[in-house]
């Protein structure tokens, strides 16, 4: 019990005393995850949609696999994209491995099917008859869409939060890809292995108090920008 407050303390400490190594984690974490997160949503938002409204061949089949994808092992995209970007990898020539870019494009890949999934579900499980009062109004290409979009936008802020929360928690990938690089490519969860490996527990639990904390705040926003809306 004794190393758990003592991970407290030493959350604070590192916090309050601006620890340069804790920090620059922390501003890694960050920045990884802000970038998959926002290319996740690029792509995943029209994604979504095309599989929600759109009728095509293999729609069914497609929208199986996305949802299969959903828990999808982060060690396995860590090694089918250490292959591709590694040395010998038809992605070599780009130097992605070991960098915040190769962390950035495993994760994207990583959380890009719950953007996609749950952008889906939230638009199919809108009003049928939203679609025929947006054309009755007026409403005809990016308008329909972006129309559509909006009315559904609490799922797919949640969709969101959800799906940064499983980036900004991964470890797998951040340890292949990054290859935990102290200064450069070392995350918090990456942290939480080394310390806690080297038998630095208070160290690890004070590292993964500043994880929920981050993982807190953001759900916390999420909440209070529902209540305002």
């Amino acid at each position: 019990m004794e190393y758990l407050i003592d991970g407290f303390i030493r959350a604070a400490q590192l916090l309050l005393r601006g620890n340069e190594e804790a920090y620059s984690t922390i501003w890694t974490t960050l920045k990884v995850s802000s970038l998959s997160i926002i290319f996740s949503l690029l792509l995943g938002l029209p994604s979504g949609f095309m599989l929600s409204y759109l009728n095509f061949p293999g729609k069914k089949q497609i929208r199986a696999v996305v949802d299969t994808l959903l828990a999808l092992p982060t060690v396995v995209v860590g090694i089918f994209i250490y292959g591709f970007i590694s040395k010998r990898g038809p992605l070599g020539e780009f130097n992605l491995l070991f960098t915040i870019s190769g962390i950035v494009a495993a994760q994207t890949i990583l959380i890009l099917p719950i953007v996609i999934s749950l952008t889906a579900s939230a638009i199919e499980g809108l009003d049928n008859r939203l679609m025929l009062t947006l054309i009755t109004l007026g409403a005809k290409g990016k308008q329909l869409v972006f129309s559509i979009i909006y009315e559904a936008r609490y799922a797919i802020f949640t969709a969101a939060v959800t799906a940064y929360g499983r980036a900004i928690s991964e470890v797998g990938i951040s340890m292949m890809i990054g290859g935990n690089i102290k200064w450069h490519t070392r995350t918090i969860t990456t942290a939480i292995a080394l310390e806690s490996g080297k038998g630095d527990f208070a160290m690890g639990i004070a590292l993964g108090i500043i994880l929920l904390s981050i993982a807190l705040f953001v759900n916390c926003s999420l909440i209070m920008l529902r209540r305002k809306a």
